[in-house]
C-alpha cells in the first residue's frame, strides 16, 4: 500500500534554511514523478517543485526559483526539497505526492498524500 511520509519541517528565521524529505512505503520513488506541494491556511494547495523519473526538475512559482531545490536520493529512496533564504510567505504545510506521468502542478493528478510537514518562517 502506497504511503508517503514527509519530514524535516520546523520553525526558522527569515533567511534560514530547511531540508525536507519525502520517503515512501509500497513504491520505489525513483521510478515515479514526485512533486512537493504546500498549503498555507486559507489558501489553495500550490505546486512547488517536481522531479520526474528521469531526474528532470521543475519549479513552479517564480517566488521559489533560485531558492528551493528538489533532488532525489536513490540510495535512501527519498526525494528531498532544500529550502534556502526562507521568507515568511513560505510558511505552510508541505506535502509530497506521486504519480506515474510527467510533472504537473495539478494536485488532483497525484496520490499517496501524507500528513505533511509544517514549515514556519518567523522572527
Amino acid at each position: 500500500q502506497l504511503q508517503l511520509v514527509e519530514s524535516g519541517g520546523g520553525l526558522v528565521q527569515p533567511g534560514g534554511s530547511l531540508r525536507l524529505s519525502c520517503a515512501a512505503s509500497g513504491v520505489t520513488l525513483r521510478y515515479y514523478t514526485i512533486v512537493w506541494f504546500r498549503q498555507a491556511p486559507g489558501k489553495e494547495r500550490e505546486g512547488v517543485s517536481c522531479i520526474d523519473a528521469r531526474g528532470v526538475a521543475t519549479d513552479y512559482p517564480d517566488s521559489v526559483k533560485g531558492r528551493f531545490t528538489i533532488s532525489r536520493d536513490d540510495a535512501r529512496g527519498t526525494v528531498n526539497l532544500q529550502l534556502n533564504d526562507l521568507k515568511p510567505e513560505d510558511t505552510a504545510t508541505y506535502f509530497c505526492a506521486v504519480r506515474g506521468g510527467s510533472c504537473s502542478s495539478t494536485a488532483a493528478l497525484f496520490g499517496g498524500w501524507g500528513q505533511g510537514t509544517q514549515v514556519t518562517v518567523s522572527s
